[in-house]
């Protein structure tokens, strides 16, 4: 009997003559009834919604951190797959996914206590790279590769980051009033330099005319 299946899915026939298994993934494969057994195990991509609560940062300061996560099963690449069918073959999608959350919200957590609250407040891209290399790293050996990783959202308990919001806005205003002075002390240079010249050529006028 021939089985297919789609470009979201692999095929896993195992049994007689098919030692080791075989792998298809998104196409048809002949299986023979009885004495072969056929697995399927999906190739879709999982979107994770990443959580760390109350994690202590690197001075001590508890947050909570928010990532979105997008994973898949590699079925282009064959020693991933393999990988795959070893650690998920007759798992559900859902069952897929609290793994690879898992792992992810792990490396995560590592991330943060190796960071400043700062750091990762001022710098959400280089807190997403370093958590997306950590998280690709790891489960690549589980077949799974990390479609994307981004920092969705910080927040604490304790108001430290609406106080560092509260002094980025003090530091703004104070750099705008002191770029508002300079520009009219500036204005007011050029305006005075500007009579100085007009009385000086006035003077050297009415020198000539006399």
């Amino acid at each position: 009997m021939f089985f297919t299946c789609g470009p979201n899915e692999a095929m896993v026939v195992s049994g007689f003559c098919r030692s080791p298994p075989v792998m298809v993934a998104g196409g048809r494969v002949f299986v023979l009834p009885c004495i072969q057994q056929i697995q399927r195990i999906s190739l879709n991509t999982l979107t994770l919604n990443v959580k760390s609560e109350k994690v202590y940062t690197r001075h001590g300061v508890p947050i909570s951190v928010t990532g979105i996560a997008q994973v898949k099963i590699q079925g282009q690449n064959k020693e991933m797959l393999a990988a795959a069918c070893q650690m998920f073959l007759g798992k559900t999608e859902a069952e897929i996914a609290h793994i690879a959350l898992e792992t992810l919200e792990g490396h995560q957590r590592a991330i943060m206590a190796h960071m400043t609250v700062e750091e990762i407040y001022k710098d959400r891209q280089k807190f997403s790279e370093q958590v997306f290399k950590v998280a690709s790293s790891d489960l690549v050996n589980m077949g799974i590769s990390v479609v994307s990783y981004t920092l969705k959202d910080i927040h604490d308990d304790q108001d430290y980051l609406h106080s560092l919001g509260k002094a980025r806005t003090a530091q703004v205003q104070k750099d705008a009033r002191i770029g508002e002075a300079e520009a009219k002390r500036d204005a007011g240079i050029r305006e005075a330099k500007a009579k100085q010249e007009k009385v000086s050529a006035q003077y050297l006028s009415e020198i000539e005319m006399a």
